[in-house]
């Protein structure tokens, strides 16, 4: 199979988006005195979900009387419903030029864990907001509401194209300024950033909302499998170095990778972050399916 076919295949087939379907984002911060482990607040209003009972004022609508009480009591109850609570939901997609970097494919496997995710909070009610940025945030995708925006969201997403450098600071302080409290936010990105991470995490912390990370490497970044004199090129900066790959070479790389992603869940521990970390090695569905469901992000 040549290395094209993949890319031509749509990012989620049918019977994935079934699954998806049947499936609901599970927020677990409490936010003023409400428990989000579900997506109903528990405002009273006239919804569809029935909560209780109060006493009848002159001046409701009939419509809502309970007549079955009023045939047993002779008194007049208006019933009370929960109102279901639409959640914000931000997809931030990181589209800088080391996405398209390492085997198997990054960008095609981000593309498809950010298009599961809005599939599953657009097929279960919530508003998805897609926000994609390298070395800024990029103009933002209008926000989409409903089952019937699903394809929408997939195909914005198939027409996405990796540019540019990272600019992670920069392009989270442009969304944060937008973000309402109480969001959903999923960053998506392989954290590239020569200028660090520390400080564009402070811009979604998790006590705003519900922060989450997905974080992105190749199978070929976390394990490389290289040998002899090399010309490694910055696929953002088109800057290189020559090296000569030997056994101490691959140790001292996989010791500076062990203490970056340490640093990455140090600063997630510090803003309430959750992360969680991926290898292209694994299938895409299988991280949603399994892996984010053993995390609880999903039920």
């Amino acid at each position: 199979m040549s290395n094209s076919e993949p890319s031509a295949a749509p990012l989620l087939d049918e019977d994935f988006l079934a699954r998806c379907a049947k499936l609901v984002l599970v927020s677990r911060n409490v936010l003023q005195g409400k428990v989000r482990g579900e997506k109903r607040s528990k405002r009273r209003g006239m919804s569809t979900e029935f909560a209780d009972h109060r006493d009848y004022i002159p001046g409701d609508d009939l419509r809502h009387l309970d007549w079955n009480i009023f045939g047993r009591l002779e008194k007049l109850f208006i019933k009370l419903f929960e109102e279901e609570e639409e959640r914000s939901v931000f997809l931030i997609l990181d589209a800088s030029a080391s996405m398209s970097a390492g085997e198997p494919d990054k960008w095609r496997h981000a593309r498809q864990v950010t298009a599961a995710l809005g599939a599953i909070a657009l097929s279960s009610g919530d508003r998805v907001h897609l926000r994609v940025f390298d070395e800024q945030l990029r103009t933002p995708v209008p926000p989409l509401r409903g089952s019937r925006s699903i394809l929408k969201l997939v195909d914005v997403l198939e027409k996405l194209k990796p540019e540019s450098e990272t600019s992670l600071d920069k392009s989270l302080r442009a969304h944060s300024a937008t973000c309402p409290s109480g969001a959903i936010q999923i960053l998506i990105s392989d954290l590239m950033d020569p200028e660090g991470v520390e400080s564009a995490f402070r811009q979604i912390p998790g006590v705003r909302g519900e922060s989450w990370l997905i974080h992105l490497l190749s199978q070929s970044e976390a394990q490389p499998d290289l040998q002899g004199d090399l010309r490694l090129v910055d696929s953002e900066r088109q800057e290189h170095v020559d090296v000569t790959m030997t056994n101490s070479v691959l140790k001292a790389y996989q010791s500076a990778l062990s203490q970056f992603r340490e640093e990455i869940r140090s600063h997630c521990r510090r803003y309430k972050i959750q992360p969680v970390e991926v290898s292209t090695a694994v299938p895409f569905d299988q991280v949603v399916l399994d892996v984010l469901r053993q995390k609880r992000w999903l039920s």
